[in-house]
């Protein structure tokens, strides 16, 4: 039996609810590749999951791989592949949860081809957050100039694409986060850099035409308060949103969901320096389960990414 390393979910809990195990390789089946992993990105889905606190929007069989990306070298095809073949470097979505473990069956339409240019590192970084980013920016109506955006937790792996296409399409943009992180974010186009741990959004946040909540709890209660008549949160935090919008006001769940095309795109872009990615550390692939835990205690700049081969 061919066994390989994996990051499994044993039940859900704190950190020691996740444990690194070897279990049987997975094969291809019709519409999959086997992607051999070289790196893979870490998420606040991560110990979302495994604190059970998206069980509803998730519903798992446990125990389960976790990890949402990857980026790796295909190593055999399933029936009916049409576009990659063996060799090829691919990054993309796992679309659902198993990225963390060496080998990786997935399907197809998610991944794209690796820019050249573009390590295995700096590739596990974006499939998730830059396309997500994109979407929930985009996912209560296209983003007009002009328009007012308050983005929360601007400087993580998600906030700091947002700004970024806010910025490009024109808007003004309203960015939370920490002191120390507020020149970073002022270097992605943010207008309005609101330090959180020195004053009150609502102090400089006003009739704020569109909220991306990638924060949630006690961020997402306040920011009713700063909306526009008009005005619309989008949060990939908070999935109870919708039952807790107050009257009058407008409040969507957001979930991603893979496009290749658009990474595809986003990846160019990094590659060639129109858009910025940042990759704030790198970890082993046992150093996991604390990486997962730092993401759910600490701010951070960017994404921390697993390397497979350290």
């Amino acid at each position: 039996m061919n066994n390989i390393r994996a990051l499994i979910l044993t039940e859900y809990g704190g950190p020691s609810a996740i444990k690194i195990s070897s279990i049987e390789a997975p094969t291809a089946g019709e519409g999959q590749v086997l992607v051999r992993v070289q790196a893979a990105g870490v998420n606040g889905l991560d110990w979302k999951v495994r604190e059970g606190y998206v069980r509803d929007a998730f519903p798992l069989q446990l125990p389960t791989v976790l990890g949402i990306e990857l980026a790796g070298v295909v190593e055999a095809v399933g029936a009916g592949i049409t576009q990659l073949r063996k060799g090829d470097r691919v990054m993309g979505p796992r679309g659902g949860l198993g990225a963390y473990a060496d080998l990786v069956a997935v399907d197809e339409a998610n991944l794209t081809l690796m820019p050249d240019s573009l390590s295995f590192l700096d590739a596990a970084a974006l499939p998730v957050a830059s396309v997500a980013a994109w979407q929930s920016l985009n996912f209560a109506g296209p983003v007009q100039a002009g328009q007012r955006i308050l983005i929360h937790g601007a400087a993580g792996g998600l906030g700091g694409f947002a700004v970024q296409y806010a910025h490009q399409a024109g808007a003004v943009v309203f960015a939370t986060t920490l002191e120390a992180h507020a020149d970073y974010v002022r270097g992605l186009g943010a207008d309005h850099v609101i330090a959180y741990d020195k004053e009150q959004f609502e102090a400089s946040a006003r009739d704020i035409d569109l909220v991306l909540d990638y924060v949630g709890g006690e961020v997402l209660n306040r920011s009713w308060s700063v909306l526009a008549e008009d005005g619309v949160i989008v949060s990939t935090a908070s999935p109870a949103i919708q039952a807790n919008t107050p009257a009058g006001r407008r409040g969507l769940w957001f979930m991603n969901t893979p496009d290749a095309a658009r990474l595809q795109s986003i990846a160019e872009d990094v590659a060639h320096g129109r858009l910025q990615s940042k990759v704030n550390a790198v970890v082993r692939f046992d150093e996991l389960p604390e990486a997962i835990e730092r993401n759910r205690t600490q701010p951070q700049i960017g994404k921390t990414v697993v390397s497979f081969s350290l």
